[in-house]
């Protein structure tokens, strides 16, 4: 039998101190001592879990199916950067969920996430309540963005222009909150479909140099496509030296060929086209430049010029069956997942 660290029996919540099982709770095993029937096991592990490892401190719906949380989570709050993500698991037995990181205060120990409802894992997600938990909070994954590794005179000199769709504006906010940090001010253009779907609009103006509201339906800010937006900014005599770019495919796919036209290097984050997080599914293979690459091993940011978004929208949408799932692992043999990010996909 496994024992923990401490001489007394891990205690849920008054009177829940008892039971014969080891169990994992987030990343550790718990013990108890006496003979407890099955039935009252499992209602001891869902309470457990309900407390859980990774507290959540906060839960609010920020508009119609975008909910934002803010996680208990210290050994990811103190090495986590912008552009990094996180794989969230509600129990033992759930769904892998990977979210961009939205925010993180090392000093507290926090880490903010936004997500959508898409499925039925999110949707049993968006239930929980302050005081509830996560069974595992996995992270920070992926690769920073780059210029968090740049030297800051030279980053200083560089004008940059980020770009965020809709729930893509969770995690385009820690990249700038970094940067006006760091007494850099970015402009930054928030699209939205229309303005009861426009989230962090108050948070992204603490931190941006000049922040342009653009809705699809001209209901607020300017009207119109973000992409009609990078194209009056440039008429209007700004001038980019780079442009960040995240939000649904179809979106980056289309601000990659304004910004092409305009000779500004942009860079994307495909987070969207992830599933299990690892590189293990298959689900975020994207050719790159020619070449093949996993967005949660290589990524998730890359060279948004040299992206087949075509492809990897096609891809997105067979994937979602079992299907094609079938199809794509037969079609594309050792490279159809990531594995370590460094094999080339082999078992």
């Amino acid at each position: 039998m496994m024992k923990t660290a401490s001489s007394q029996p891990f205690r849920f919540k008054k009177g829940l101190q008892n039971t014969d099982t080891s169990f994992m709770i987030g990343n550790e095993d718990f013990l108890g001592h006496q003979q407890t029937p099955r039935k009252k096991l499992h209602k001891l592990k869902r309470k457990a879990w309900l407390i859980g490892m990774y507290k959540i401190l906060q839960a609010e719906e920020l508009t119609t199916n975008i909910f934002l949380m803010v996680v208990e989570a210290e050994r990811v709050a103190k090495s986590c950067q912008p552009g990094q993500f996180i794989i969230v698991r509600m129990d033992e037995e759930g769904e892998r969920i990977p979210l961009t990181i939205c925010d993180y205060d090392r000093k507290k120990g926090t880490v903010t996430i936004v997500f959508q409802i898409v499925g039925a894992a999110t949707h049993k997600m968006a239930a929980l309540k302050a005081g509830d938990g996560f069974h595992d909070f996995v992270g920070p994954l992926g690769c920073p963005s780059e210029f968090v590794g740049e030297d800051l005179e030279s980053l200083r000199a560089k004008k940059m222009l980020f770009v965020a769709g809709g729930v893509g504006t969770a995690p385009v906010y820690p990249q700038v909150k970094w940067l006006h940090e760091k007494g850099i001010d970015a402009d930054v253009i928030v699209g939205a479909k229309t303005k009861d779907l426009l989230i962090l609009e108050k948070e992204m103006a603490s931190v941006a140099g000049n922040l342009f509201i653009t809705t699809d339906d001209g209901s607020y800010g300017r009207s119109g496509m973000v992409t009609q937006t990078i194209k009056d900014l440039v008429e209007e005599g700004r001038k980019y030296d780079v442009c960040v770019a995240i939000g649904p495919m179809i979106m980056m796919k289309f601000v990659c060929k304004m910004t092409e036209e305009l000779h500004i290097p942009t860079i994307v984050s495909l987070n969207p086209i992830m599933v299990d997080g690892t590189g293990m599914c298959g689900a975020c293979r994207v050719t790159v430049g020619g070449e093949v690459k996993f967005a949660c091993v290589d990524g998730p940011e890359f060279d948004g010029h040299k992206v087949d978004f075509d492809q990897a929208m096609k891809r997105q949408q067979i994937y979602k069956t079992e299907e094609g799932r079938a199809f794509l692992k037969a079609k594309e043999g050792d490279t159809h997942h990531g594995g370590c990010g460094n094999c080339g996909g082999n078992d």
